[in-house]
C-alpha cells in the first residue's frame, strides 16, 4: 500500500487535499468517492515523505503524466482477457446506468458553481466505463474550445440520446443546467430500473426454457438412440409413440446440422424483414396481441412515453419538438405512427388527448386524464402522475406474470421430459414381462 497526497473538489466546489494511504490511484478515488470528493490529482509518496514522484493526473488527457507502472501491463500481455473482462462488465452494468450516474455527479458539481469545464475535468475520473470516459472526454475539450455543452453531447448519440441533448439544450437556454440535469439523471434512473425490472422477471424463465432444450435435446440425441439399439435385437413390435420417438431422434442425430442452417437461415430472414418499415410495424402490432405479454409492452410503452414527454415540458422543451423527439423512445412502430399522427394534429390546432384518443392504442383513462392537464394547465403533472400509476400497474402486472411463467415452463418441460420417459420405459417394461 502507497501513500498520497491529492487534490480535489467537494460537493460545494471548495478544494480539498491531503494524504491518504491506497493501493494505487483508483484507490485514491474510491476513498475519496465514499467521502463526497471528486479527485482532480494524486501524487504518490516515497516512504518516509520523500522526494515524490511524478504526479499522477486524474482526468483523461490531463497535463501531467503517470509514473512508469510497474509489472505486468494486462493490456499487452492478455487483450484477450482483457476484452472478456470489459464485456463482463458491460453485462454487469449497462450504458444506460452509467449515464444516469455520471449526469447525477455532474449535476451536483454544477449545482455547486463549479465552472462546466471543471465539472467534467473532476467527473472524468469518476468514470470507470472506458467508452464512457472517452466520450466525456470529447466534450470537455469542445466546450474548453467555445462549443456548446449540448452540441457537444450531439456527437456522441450511442451514450447521449436526442432527447438527453434537447433537454440539456433547454437547460442551457434557461440558465437552469443543474435542474435540468438532476430531472435527466431522475428520469434515466426510471427508466433503467423499468427495464432491469422486466427484464429480471424474464429471465428466470428464459434460463429455465433454455435449459429445458438442451436437457431434451441431450436425451434425444445420446440417450434414446442407446435405449433403441436394445428394442432392435428383441425384434419387438413397438408402441407407435415409441416408434415416433425413434425416428425423431434419428432424424435430429442425423440432421441436426440442416437444423442448425435452418434455424440461422430463418433467423437471418426474419431480422431482415424486421429492418424493414413494413416487417417492423407488422411484428410490432403482432407483439401488442401476444397474450400476457401485449398488455404488459403497451404499459411499458405507456410509461415511457408519459414520463418523457413530462421531462421533456418540465425542462422548457416546446411540445412539437418534444413530440418529435418522444416517439423515438417509444421502441414501437404502431404507437411511434401514433404520436407522428398526434403531432401532426397538434400543428393544426387539435390537443394532444384527443388524437391519442382516436387511436384507440391508449387506454381512455390515459387520454382523459391528458385532457384534464391541458385543460388546467398542468400537463407535466399530469403526465408525470400517469406514468406513476402505471409504474404500480407494471410491478403487478410482471409479478402475476413471473409466477405463472415459472409453473407453465415446469409443466411444459415435465411433460416432455415424462413423455420421453414413458416411451422409453414401457415397452422395457413389456420386454421385461415377454422374457420372464
Amino acid at each position: 500500500m502507497g501513500h498520497f497526497a491529492y487534490t480535489g473538489v467537494d460537493a460545494k466546489g471548495r478544494t480539498q487535499r491531503g494524504t491518504v494511504d491506497a493501493d494505487d490511484v483508483k484507490g485514491v478515488r474510491q476513498l475519496l468517492r465514499k467521502q463526497g470528493v471528486f479527485l482532480d490529482s494524486a501524487t504518490p509518496l516515497a516512504e518516509g515523505n520523500a522526494k515524490a514522484k511524478p504526479t499522477v493526473k486524474a482526468a483523461t488527457g490531463g497535463a501531467a503524466t503517470a509514473a512508469p507502472a510497474q509489472g505486468v501491463n494486462l493490456a499487452e500481455s492478455a487483450p484477450g482477457l482483457l476484452k472478456v473482462v470489459k464485456f463482463l462488465k458491460r453485462l454487469v452494468s449497462s450504458p444506460g446506468q452509467a449515464v444516469a450516474m455520471s449526469t447525477r455527479q455532474l449535476a451536483t458539481l454544477v449545482k455547486a458553481g463549479i465552472p462546466l469545464v471543471e465539472a467534467l475535468t473532476a467527473l472524468i475520473d469518476q468514470i470507470e466505463d472506458e467508452d464512457l470516459r472517452e466520450a466525456y472526454a470529447d466534450v470537455r475539450n469542445k466546450v474548453n474550445e467555445g462549443t456548446s455543452f449540448a452540441i457537444a453531447l450531439g456527437g456522441h448519440t450511442d451514450f447521449f440520446p436526442g432527447l438527453y441533448v434537447s433537454m440539456v439544450s433547454a437547460g442551457e437556454a434557461s440558465g437552469t443546467l443543474d435542474a435540468v440535469l438532476a430531472r435527466l439523471a431522475d428520469f434515466m434512473e426510471g427508466q433503467v430500473k423499468l427495464k432491469n425490472k422486466v427484464v429480471g422477471a424474464l429471465a428466470y424463465p428464459a434460463f429455465m426454457a433454455i435449459m429445458g432444450v438442451v436437457i431434451l435435446w441431450v436425451m434425444m440425441v445420446v440417450v434414446v438412440p442407446k435405449v433403441s439399439a436394445i428394442f432392435e435385437d428383441f425384434r419387438a413390435a413397438l408402441p407407435w409413440y415409441t416408434a415416433l420417438l425413434i425416428n425423431v431422434s434419428k432424424f435430429l442425430g442425423t440432421f441436426w446440422w440442416l437444423i442448425l442452417i435452418a434455424l440461422g437461415a430463418g433467423g437471418y430472414f426474419f431480422a431482415r424483414w424486421k429492418k424493414t418499415p413494413e416487417g417492423a410495424y407488422r411484428w410490432d402490432a403482432f407483439t401488442l396481441r401476444v397474450p400476457l405479454f401485449g398488455e404488459l409492452l403497451r404499459m411499458v410503452a405507456i410509461t415511457r412515453f408519459t414520463r418523457t414527454l413530462s421531462t421533456l415540458l418540465a425542462s422548457g422543451v416546446a411540445l412539437l419538438k418534444a413530440m418529435d423527439i418522444v416517439k423515438n423512445v417509444m421502441e414501437n412502430k404502431v404507437l411511434e405512427a401514433v404520436i407522428t399522427e398526434a403531432a401532426a394534429s397538434i400543428k393544426e390546432g387539435e390537443s394532444i388527448a384527443e388524437p391519442l384518443k382516436r387511436s384507440g392504442r391508449f387506454p381512455p383513462i390515459v387520454t382523459h386524464m391528458i385532457a384534464i392537464g391541458e385543460r388546467s394547465g398542468e400537463l407535466e403533472s399530469m403526465l408525470e402522475a400517469v406514468a406513476d400509476s402505471y409504474d404500480s400497474v407494471i410491478d403487478a402486472r410482471v409479478a402475476i406474470l413471473t409466477s405463472l411463467l415459472e409453473p407453465i415452463l415446469i409443466v411444459v418441460m415435465g411433460g416432455l421430459s415424462g413423455g420421453v420417459a414413458f416411451s422409453i420405459l414401457m415397452p422395457l417394461l413389456q420386454l421385461n414381462e415377454f422374457a420372464s
